[in-house]
């Protein structure tokens, strides 16, 4: 959904211009159904309890940016499916850290909350760290940013 009016969609930085894509409350709510196994605009619409325009529009632009592709349902019927392309499949780990920092810092200790399990082990995800080429792990204050020019390495 890369907003006309936005200034940020000119911007050199890649997390203006992911937060023009994908930083709205309902389109990131929509990619995490996605992963949940969500591919119907009524599943989604009754999950969320969106609106249907607001759902529509979410969307349509999520479509448009490449993150979806709209496909024929898998079950021969007339309704068609919502698929993660693999750009969309790529926000997996943007999904996991965000639910990864609500659970650490949002919830009460003896609250409800959904977890997410590996199926291999039925065990917790580790918790996602940012690693340097070489293996360490990285804190903000270990990196900084360039301004890179095209395909410049």
């Amino acid at each position: 959904m890369i907003l006309k009016d936005a200034p940020s969609h000119n911007s050199e930085c890649p997390v203006s211009r992911t937060l023009d894509v994908i930083g709205d409350r309902w389109s990131l709510m929509i990619i995490r159904d996605a992963f949940d196994g969500i591919r119907r605009f009524s599943e989604f619409q009754k999950n969320l309890g969106v609106a249907k325009n607001i759902l529509a529009s979410r969307l349509k632009a999520l479509v448009e940016v490449g993150v979806f592709d709209v496909r024929p349902a898998s079950d021969g019927s007339a309704y068609k499916e919502y698929v993660l392309t693999e750009k969309g499949q790529e926000i997996f780990p943007v999904v996991v850290s965000l639910r990864q920092w609500g659970e650490r810092f949002l919830f009460a200790p003896q609250e409800t909350r959904s977890e997410l399990l590996d199926n291999a082990s039925g065990q917790p995800l580790m918790p996602i760290e940012v690693r340097s080429s070489s293996g360490q792990k990285v804190e903000p204050w270990d990196c900084h940013r360039v301004r890179r020019i095209g395909e410049e390495p």
